[in-house]
């Protein structure tokens, strides 16, 4: 598959989060996709994946989006609403903690962009990816460092995929109370930590984490699912590179089917 590649554009860093969508947009290159994950990090949880097309010339409607991190958590679900609202299309895959033991987060999270891509109901004319490159995306697609801070569709996505997150996180935290995953959302924080040295994984922990294993071995658990052996490493904690073996690959094409496909719902 050949990439195309957009033409040349001179695009200023302070012509705002729309500008380099439009630029795209004015060369015939739309409609744009953004696409963006939250839970990479997490050692518990699912990771979810979500693309988002908006509407061009749509950014007097927009006031203050970027990049989710940078946001309240009221100002995330205000902005949550009005994506659903206003965007052309969107579609949210989730990942279950499973799913990311026995593929590797890495290897999940580029299937997961690919099947976010997949299920937007247009096919979009250019996708836009959050820092790094997407092999297999079936449109001409290009990375953007700091994309949910640069471009408009990213930051839409970002959006998406952290409320999704974050609720599916909190409804957890009503079932297994202990580890307060409504606080830190599963990231490894010192409370997190501490939480899990006292009362061991639970199966919506990532066993394939080494803290995650490390706290099972102490309480002599097993993991509750599979975990595939080329994907259980130390550095896969530090938020996210995950072996990428000839086992990983077969993996993903076995477990890609399994993986959760939703669309977001407000609320």
């Amino acid at each position: 598959m050949v990439i195309r590649k957009p033409p040349r554009a001179q695009v200023r860093q302070t012509a705002g989060i729309w500008a380099f969508q439009a630029a795209l947009d004015r060369r015939g290159l739309g409609p744009v996709a953004g696409v963006d994950e939250a839970g990479r990090g997490a050692c518990a949880g699912p990771l979810v994946i979500a693309s988002c097309v908006l509407k061009p010339g749509d950014a007097a409607r927009f006031e203050g989006l970027t990049d989710s991190k940078l946001l309240t958590a009221a100002a995330r679900d205000r902005m949550y609403d009005l994506v659903l609202k206003r965007a052309v299309d969107y579609a949210v895959i989730v990942v279950p903690a499973a799913e990311v033991d026995l593929i590797g987060v890495h290897v999940a999270n580029i299937e997961g962009m690919r099947r976010a891509v997949a299920q937007l109901s247009a096919h979009p004319g250019y996708v836009l990816t959050d820092g790094f490159g997407v092999p297999g995306l079936t449109a001409p697609n290009m990375p953007v460092v700091k994309g949910d801070r640069v471009a408009a569709c990213v930051a839409a996505a970002s959006v998406l995929a952290k409320v999704t997150r974050d609720r599916i996180m909190t409804s957890l935290h009503a079932e297994l109370p202990v580890y307060g995953f409504d606080v830190h959302k599963g990231y490894s924080t010192p409370e997190h930590q501490a939480a899990l040295l006292e009362h061991g994984p639970s199966a919506e922990h990532r066993w394939s984490y080494a803290n995650v294993a490390s706290a099972g071995a102490r309480h002599g658990l097993t993991a509750p699912h599979r975990v595939a052996r080329d994907v259980l490493s130390a550095a896969v904690v530090q938020n996210g590179t995950s072996p990428q073996t000839s086992g990983g690959r077969l993996a993903t094409r076995r477990g890609a089917d399994s993986m959760s496909t939703t669309r977001a719902e407000a609320q």
